[in-house]
C-alpha cells in the first residue's frame, strides 16, 4: 500500500518516521523549505520510545505528484487545510483512502465536499510532539496513539485493509468501531481545555486559584452541545476529563496556549468556534464557551494587527 503523509511535522512526521521504519511504503508531501532542511539532515526522530534518524526519507513537492495513493494521512493544521486539500489532491483516486488525524469535526466537511464522504476516514491521534529549530521532531511523551474506522457502513472493509500498514508499526494504532464517538469525545475535552488559554495558566494553577468550577462549566457546556449532536461523551471519557482539568498541581496546558504563547496562528475557530456555531441559539452571552473564544479571537486580532503593523515597518 502506497501511502503519502501530508507534511513532515512534528505528528505528520513522527507517526511517518515510525511508518517508514517499519518498511511500510511511505513518501512524504512537503514543501520546498521542508525538502531541502530533510535533504540536508535527514529525518530525525528523539522519542522515550526509540530514536528515528532516516537519512534520505522519500519526498515529494506538490508539482511532482502525479499519480494516486492507496492512502493519504492528513494532520495538519485546521488553518492550513485548504492549502493542504490542495497540494495533495492530484494523489487522489478513485480508490484512495484519506486518513485525518485534526482536532474537530469541520474538516469532515471540507474534506467530503472536495473528494467525497466515501473516501474520507474519521481518524485521531493521541500525542505530545514538536519541531526544533533543526527540523527534528521531539517526541515528550511515552505514548503515541493513533485511533482510525469507518464513519459509514460503506467504509469498513477499507478501513479494516487498512490494519495490514498501520498496525504493529512502533506506534499504538487500533482501528475503531465507534471512531466519530471518539473525535467527538476529544474535541469535548480539547475544547474544554482551552480554559488555560483563557487563563493563561496550567490546570494546577486555576484549581489553586479555585478555578476548577469553571473547568467543570465549560466542560460540560461542551458535553451538552455534543449529546445534542448524538454523541454524548461516555463515562470513561467524563471521568479522564474530569482527572486532566481539575486535578491539583497538574502542570497541563492545552497545545494552543503554547502556540499563544510563542505568538503563532491557533485554531480558534476549528476547534472552540465550531463548538459554539453548533450551540446556535442556546449559548448564553456570559457562558464561559464563548468568553473562551472571545479571548481566542482577541488573540489572532491582536496578532493580525501587529503583523500588519511590523510588516508597514518594515516596507517603509
Amino acid at each position: 500500500m502506497r501511502i503519502l503523509v501530508v507534511g513532515a511535522g512534528a505528528i505528520g512526521g513522527y507517526f511517518g518516521a515510525r511508518l517508514l521504519k517499519a518498511g511500510r511504503d511511505v513518501t512524504f508531501l512537503v514543501r520546498a523549505k521542508r525538502a531541502a532542511q530533510l535533504a540536508a539532515t535527514g529525518l530525525i526522530v528523539k522519542s522515550p520510545l526509540g530514536d528515528i534518524d532516516a537519512p534520505r526519507p522519500p519526498l515529494i513537492e506538490a508539482e511532482a505528484l502525479r499519480e494516486p495513493f492507496d492512502l493519504i494521512i492528513l494532520s495538519c493544521k485546521a488553518y492550513d487545510l485548504d492549502g493542504a486539500i490542495k497540494s495533495f489532491a492530484p494523489a487522489v483516486g478513485p480508490n484512495t483512502l484519506i486518513l485525518p488525524l485534526l482536532n474537530g469535526m469541520r474538516h469532515l466537511d471540507a474534506l467530503d465536499q472536495r473528494f467525497g464522504a466515501g473516501a474520507v476516514l474519521g481518524g485521531l491521534c493521541a500525542i505530545s510532539t514538536a519541531l526544533d529549530d533543526q527540523g527534528r521532531i521531539l517526541h515528550f511523551s511515552d505514548f503515541a496513539n493513533l485511533a482510525y474506522g469507518a464513519r459509514e457502513s460503506a467504509q469498513a472493509e477499507k478501513a479494516e485493509a487498512l490494519d495490514k500498514v498501520l498496525l504493529n508499526a512502533g506506534f499504538d494504532a487500533r482501528r475503531s468501531g465507534k471512531i466519530a464517538q471518539e473525535m467527538w469525545e476529544k474535541w469535548t475535552f480539547i475544547a474544554s481545555a482551552g480554559l488555560t488559554c483563557l487563563m493563561r495558566a496550567a490546570v494546577g494553577d486555576i484549581e489553586a486559584a479555585n478555578g476548577a468550577d469553571l473547568a467543570v462549566a465549560l466542560y460540560n457546556e461542551c458535553a451538552e452541545i455534543a449529546t445534542g449532536a448524538g454523541f454524548a461523551p461516555r463515562e470513561p471519557a467524563r471521568k479522564f476529563a474530569g482527572g486532566m482539568l481539575t486535578t491539583p498541581g497538574s502542570e497541563f496546558v492545552a497545545s494552543m496556549l503554547r502556540d499563544i504563547e510563542r505568538g503563532a496562528p491557533i485554531e480558534a475557530d476549528h476547534i472552540v468556534g465550531d463548538l459554539l456555531r453548533r450551540q446556535g441559539a442556546k449559548a448564553e452571552p456570559g457562558s464561559v464557551l464563548r468568553i473562551a473564544y472571545v479571548h481566542l479571537k482577541a488573540y489572532e486580532a491582536r496578532r493580525a494587527r501587529e503583523t500588519g503593523a511590523k510588516a508597514e515597518r518594515s516596507g517603509a
